[in-house]
C-alpha cells in the first residue's frame, strides 16, 4: 500500500489541481488560491498547532527521509490539513500558518534523476514530507516559503517530482521541485491567472529577476551536464527551458492532464488549447475572478465539454481508480479555497470536504480558530505529528460521528446513483452557501467593530462562527443524506 503514496505521481491519472489569481486580477484586491486534493485510500482531519519554542540545538528529522534538520529557535502556529492513510502520505497535506501563508502542493510526473532512479529515491535524497511542513513552521511571507525551501532542498536533497504553492495576501510562488538538489520558482504576476495539473509549468528562467524567479545556483549547468539540456548557442542559456530539461517524457502528457487543462482554461479564458499548449504557465487575467469562479472551476466535471464526465449529467463522474480525471474527481479528498485579506483573521478558507461537487464550501477564518470544531479531528495535534506515518486501524472505521465519514456518506449516496442523486445535493449545496454569503458581510462587519475595542473577543467572535458554520456543515451532511433516503426509499414502499 505504501508505494502507491509514493509513486503514483507518475501513473497516467494524476493528482491534484490549483488555480491562483493574481491581486490585481481578483474581485477582491488580494490573491485568491483555490486546491484540489487528490489522494486514495486516506481519512482527512485538522489540527491547530501552537507556537513551539525549541531549545538550542534540537535536531529533528522525519520518518520518510534521511534528512536531520536543525531546529529554529521557535515554529510559527498553523492550522493543518492532515490527509493520513496507512503507512503515512508524505505529500498531501495543506496548511495556513499564523502570518497568513498558505501551502498546496501538486505531483508532477516523475523529473529526471541524476540516479537514474524511475521511483521516489529516499536512499539518495533526505527531504519529502519535511518540506512542506517547516515552509508553514517558518515562513512569514510567501517569498520567505521560497527561500525557507530553496535553502533546504540545496541542502538535503528532495526525492519526490513536485510544484508547491505558497501565497500570502500579496503574492503567490509557484515552487517546482524536482529529484535532487536543486528548484525553481516564479511568481504568479499581480494581473496573472494561473492553473496547474499535474506537470512541470515553468519554462524560462530569468537568472537576472529575483523579484519574480528563483533559481537553484546550478540548476542549468547540471542540466547541461546530465544531457538534458544543450544551449543552442554555447554559453547563451536564454533558450533554457526548465520543465522540457527537467520533466521526463516531456513530450508526452498523460490524458486526465489534458482533461484537467483543458477544462481549465476554456473555463477560466475560453481558450481550447491543444497538445503542448497545454502546458501554459499563467495568462494575464481576461477579467477579475471572485472566490466563487475559483470554486466552480475546482467543481467541474468538464460538463457541456468534449471532456464531460458526466455525460450530460447521467453518469458518475467520480469513478474508478483508473479512469480518466475530471478536475474534480474520484480521488478528491478535500478542496479548499483561501481568500486573503489585509486583516490577517479575515482570511477565510473555504473548505469542501470529500469532494466540492458533493458538499458545501464551509467559511472557515483558519488564523482566528482557537480550536478545531467538534468532529474534525480525533488526534490532537501532538498526538498526530508523531503518529502521520504509523496507521491506526481505528481511524478508517465508518463512523459518521466524524466529519469525514459525515461528508463521505453523501459521497456514497452518488456512486451508487448520481443520475437521481446529484441535482438534489447541488441544490441543497446552492441553499446553504447562499445562506453564508448573504451573511458574510454582516459577520465581518460585527468583527471589525468588535476589533475597534478588544482585538482578542474579535479573533474569538470569528473562532467561534467558524466553528458554528462547521457544525451546520455536519448537520447538513447528515440532514442530505437522511432526506435522500426518505424521498428515494420511505418506509411505507416497505409495508
Amino acid at each position: 500500500m505504501k508505494d502507491i503514496y509514493y509513486n503514483y505521481s507518475g501513473l497516467e491519472h494524476g493528482s491534484c489541481s490549483t488555480m491562483i489569481v493574481g491581486k490585481n486580477a481578483s474581485t477582491t484586491g488580494k490573491v485568491i488560491m483555490g486546491h484540489n486534493e487528490d489522494d486514495t485510500d486516506c481519512v482527512v482531519q485538522a489540527h491547530l498547532v501552537p507556537r513551539i519554542k525549541h531549545k538550542a540545538g534540537e535536531m529533528i528529522t522525519f520518518e520518510d527521509g534521511k534528512a536531520i534538520i536543525p531546529q529554529v529557535e521557535e515554529t510559527l502556529a498553523y492550522y493543518w490539513s492532515e490527509v493520513k492513510c496507512d503507512g503515512g502520505i508524505s505529500f498531501a497535506d495543506g496548511y495556513v500558518n499564523e502570518c497568513g501563508v498558505a501551502i498546496v502542493s501538486n505531483a508532477c510526473r516523475p523529473s529526471k534523476d541524476a540516479t537514474g532512479k524511475k521511483t521516489d529515491n529516499r536512499e539518495a535524497y533526505g527531504l519529502g514530507y519535511a518540506l512542506r511542513r517547516l515552509a508553514a513552521e517558518r515562513a512569514h511571507t510567501a517569498r520567505e516559503g521560497v527561500e525557507v525551501m530553496a535553502k533546504l532542498v540545496e541542502e538535503f536533497g528532495y526525492f519526490s517530482s513536485r510544484t508547491y504553492h505558497i501565497a500570502d495576501k500579496n503574492e503567490a510562488w509557484t515552487v517546482s521541485v524536482p529529484k535532487g538538489f536543486r528548484l525553481v520558482a516564479r511568481r504568479v504576476q499581480d494581473d496573472e491567472v494561473y492553473y496547474i495539473p499535474n506537470h512541470y509549468i515553468i519554462h524560462e528562467v530569468p537568472m537576472d529577476d529575483p523579484d519574480n524567479y528563483y533559481a537553484s545556483p546550478d540548476l542549468i549547468t547540471f542540466a547541461i551536464e546530465q544531457g538534458w539540456y544543450t544551449p543552442a548557442k554555447e554559453g547563451d542559456y536564454s533558450d533554457f527551458d526548465f520543465a522540457k530539461a527537467y520533466q521526463d517524457n516531456y513530450e508526452t502528457m498523460p490524458t486526465a492532464n489534458i482533461n484537467r487543462a483543458s477544462i481549465a482554461w476554456k473555463m477560466i479564458a475560453g481558450l481550447e488549447p491543444e497538445g503542448l499548449d497545454l502546458k501554459i504557465t499563467a495568462l494575464k487575467a481576461p477579467r477579475r475572478f471572485s472566490p466563487d469562479d475559483v470554486k466552480a472551476v475546482l467543481r467541474s466535471h468538464g460538463e457541456g465539454m468534449w471532456v464531460d464526465r458526466t455525460e450530460g449529467g447521467t453518469a458518475n463522474p467520480h469513478r474508478g481508480f483508473n479512469d480518466l480525471l475530471c478536475i474534480c474527481n474520484n480521488m478528491t479528498v478535500e478542496s479548499t479555497v483561501f481568500v486573503f485579506n489585509e486583516d490577517i483573521n479575515l482570511l477565510k478558507m473555504f473548505k469542501a470536504t470529500p469532494k466540492p461537487c458533493l458538499s458545501p464550501y464551509v467559511p472557515w477564518y483558519p488564523v482566528a480558530l482557537k480550536e478545531i470544531p467538534d468532529g474534525y479531528a480525533w488526534n490532537t495535534a501532538k498526538e498526530a505529528q508523531p503518529s502521520h506515518f504509523r496507521w491506526d486501524e481505528e481511524e478508517y472505521e465508518f463512523d459518521p460521528s466524524k466529519a469525514w465519514w459525515a461528508f463521505k456518506n453523501v459521497q456514497f449516496l452518488t456512486d451508487f446513483n448520481y443520475r437521481v442523486t446529484h441535482k438534489p445535493i447541488r441544490e441543497c449545496i446552492d441553499a446553504i452557501e447562499a445562506k453564508w454569503a448573504k451573511e458574510a458581510d454582516a459577520v465581518e462587519s460585527a468583527y471589525k467593530a468588535l476589533a475597534a475595542v478588544d482585538p482578542e473577543a474579535a479573533a474569538v467572535y470569528l473562532s467561534d462562527y467558524t466553528k458554528a458554520q462547521a457544525q451546520e456543515a455536519l448537520k447538513w451532511a447528515r440532514r442530505t443524506v437522511g432526506k435522500l433516503y426518505l424521498d428515494r426509499y420511505h418506509e411505507d414502499k416497505y409495508d
